[in-house]
Formats: structure tokens, sequence, C-alpha cells
């Protein structure tokens, strides 16, 4: 009797291993495949960058191919991305300017965004309205009429936000917290839809392993060529995760 009730312990036992295996079996199965670079974006779209001096990278401003994407994490992935990809035959543009707010770049945005119809645009903007002390409401609101009008110009554009970063108090107005920038650059990534690239974090824990800060970030605000390759595989990372 009682090895016949063991028999049947060990059956159930097999039975409970083996269901659990083709369950195991079935979730792998239909879970979603990671993408692959060739899927991020379809075959010739252009890629446009805008932003501050983060973005600009120096960049050229006529049409030499040596010098047109900047110096920066937008030449990083524009390099990376295309030379990987190269029957993808993406097109990557910049048009990052130095020192700009959102109400600055908001003058130029029909010439360097409207009129290039990209299929993604890659913003990263906030630092300067942060250190020339505008409140984070002013920048929220001039953002928030920003991305509106691109999503009613552009709707079929893939929108992407990257968080704006300072690892110095650089602001010129006391008390200004660039926390407050990024939460308002997160708030409206969400809002439209946008893919959302982290970067503050990314730099305080690089540079906490780090002898020097300026090893990333030479004077908390501008990346060395070392951190624009944080910001590259930041970027990159983000958008091959997004839905």
């Amino acid at each position: 009797m009682t090895s016949r009730i063991l028999n049947v312990n060990r059956l159930l036992t097999l039975v409970f291993v083996v269901g659990l295996i083709v369950v195991s079996n079935v979730s792998i199965s239909n879970a979603a495949e990671p993408k692959s670079e060739s899927e991020l974006f379809p075959k010739n779209a252009t890629i446009l960058f805008q932003g501050d001096s983060i973005t600009d990278g120096n960049r050229g401003r006529n049409l030499d191919p040596n010098h047109i994407l900047g110096h920066g994490y937008a030449f990083l992935t524009a390099s990376a991305l295309s030379g990987r990809n190269p029957e993808m035959n993406w097109i990557f543009l910049n048009r990052g300017v130095s020192g700009n707010t959102v109400l600055e770049m908001r003058q130029r945005w029909d010439e360097d965004t409207i009129a290039l119809k990209p299929d993604v645009l890659s913003i990263m903007i906030g630092v300067n309205d942060y250190w020339r002390g505008e409140s984070p409401e002013e920048y929220r609101a001039a953002f928030d009429e920003l991305l509106s009008y691109t999503k009613q110009e552009l709707p079929d554009t893939k929108l992407i936000v990257i968080e704006p970063f300072a690892t110095l108090p650089t602001s010129l107005k006391e008390g200004a917290n660039i926390a407050d920038y990024q939460d308002a650059a997160r708030d409206l990534a969400n809002k439209y839809g946008a893919v959302y690239v982290l970067t503050q974090e990314m730099f305080m824990e690089h540079i906490a392993n780090e002898p020097s800060e300026k090893y990333w970030i030479w004077d908390g605000v501008h990346p060395t060529y070392s951190g624009h390759w944080l910001l590259y595989e930041a970027w990159l990372k983000a958008v091959l995760e997004a839905e």
C-alpha cells in the first residue's frame, strides 16, 4: 500500500514538473524578441538631432560630410548605426545650436525641423534654461508648446527626448534645481509619446566610480568624448527598448 502511494506521488510530481517545463517553453516562445538595430527605423529614414551645444558639438554649417554632424553623441550615434546597417540608407542630420534655450530653438524650428520632415526627431534641451534662471514652469510651457506644434505639423514623426543634465549647480538663479527641469521633460515625453532617454543618474554613477569628474563631464554640463560615448549608449538603449 505504502509503495503504491509513493508511486502515485512520484507520478504526480513528474506530471507537475513536465507541466512547468511546457508552460515555461510556451512563455519563452511567446516573449517578444528584442529589436535589432535594422528594425529601429524604416529604410531611407531621416533622423534629426536637435538641441543646444551638447548636440551642436561644433558641427559644420555647410555640406562637408567630414564635419556636418559635429563631434558629440549625434556623430557617434550616426556613425555606429549607419556603419553597422548600410543597407538601411539612413540619413542623419544635426541642427543643434550652442546656447539655445527652448524659446530660442523655437524661433528656428520651422526652418531647422519642420521643413526637414524627419522620420525621427531627437531633442535635448533645457540646460540653458536652467543655467540662465528660466523657471521650470516657463521651460515646461515653452517645451510643451514646441512639442504640440511639432506633433501637429509632423504627426508621424517618432519623438525622442533626452533628459537635460548637470552634474554641478551651474544655474545663475539661486535655488534652481535641474531635477525640476528633468521632471518637466519626462512629463512632456510621456504626454507626447516620446522615447525618454535617462542621463542624470547615469552620469552621476559613472562620476562616483572615477577619480575625476572631468573624465566624463569637464565643466558640469558639457561631456568629454568619453561622456558623449555614454550619451550614445544611453540613447541607443532607450530606443531599442522602447515599445
